[in-house]
């Protein structure tokens, strides 16, 4: 199947403000795109790239003093296939795990699994290991947070989000990769585009999407807390510790984002 998608960002800054976009598709999916999701500024404005330490592609700039228009539109190949599912993946034991995936069972700025420890043992301690037991930890983050996008909040870190029992999407992700963690399951926060495809309507304005992976049996599984069911259509933008490593934009100076709008949508 064919997605389209696609976001305008409209910024003003009194002042020339540097800023770091993590906007463009994930180099997994790059092979995907019937054409480059390029950003494209408004006015022209000089920009330079780098990978960061997640292997993200980002984009610096100087935005200047009034508006700026940030753009890409696309399209990208999808296999129209939801989630999968694979409930014999084992959890690994910690001296088992590749190096790389270490880093993902730490505690970072949003994900404080070291002040949930007794917490997330007394929860799901007994449960069975691997997919079963992440799987479980979904179901209750599912159930224990309250969706509401007037409760979002840039700061809330994933133990608060328990205790306040409300939120968005990242925090969703946030106490269930805290949750793994503290149960030495390694877990990354992702963010990309999720559309409705194969939901019943009516239909949320669009937004980018966050969710998370573990790793199990040898390989990364894509969880969604939020929506908590295979979802068909998601497109990766980047992954990291928790959402301070993927932010959409990165400002460094007094900025107002006057509008936002993303879309991701099925072409028939």
């Amino acid at each position: 199947m064919k997605l389209r998608i696609g976001y305008e960002l409209n910024y003003e800054c009194p002042q020339p403000t540097p800023m770091i976009l993590m906007l463009n598709v994930h180099h997994t999916r790059v092979s995907d795109l019937l054409s480059p999701d390029h950003v494209i500024i408004s006015p022209s404005t000089a920009v330079s790239g780098y990978r960061d330490g997640f292997g993200n592609w980002c984009t610096r700039l100087v935005a200047p003093a009034g508006p700026m228009r940030l753009t890409a539109d696309t399209v990208v190949m999808d296999s129209g296939q939801p989630d999968p599912i694979t409930a014999h993946a084992e959890q690994i034991a910690v001296e088992r795990l590749p190096e790389e995936a270490i880093v993902f069972l730490l505690a970072s700025r949003f994900c404080d699994s070291d002040q949930m420890l007794d917490l997330a043992w007394s929860l799901f301690g007994g449960r069975a290991t691997g997919w079963a037991r992440v799987q479980a930890i979904c179901d209750f983050v599912h159930q224990h947070i309250v969706f509401n996008y007037q409760h979002a909040r840039a700061t809330r870190s994933s133990s608060e989000a328990y205790a306040e029992q409300q939120g968005v999407c990242r925090d969703y992700a946030h106490l269930a990769i805290a949750f793994c963690r503290a149960l030495n399951i390694p877990a990354r926060y992702c963010t990309g585009y999720l559309g409705d495809i194969g939901t019943p309507p009516p239909y949320p304005p669009g937004d980018f999407a966050a969710w998370f992976e573990a790793y199990l049996g040898g390989q990364w599984h894509t969880f969604d807390p939020r929506n908590n069911v295979p979802r068909i259509g998601r497109v990766l933008i980047a992954r990291g510790r928790d959402a301070a490593d993927v932010a959409i934009t990165t400002t460094f100076g007094p900025n107002n984002l006057a509008s936002f709008r993303v879309w991701t949508d099925e072409i028939t």
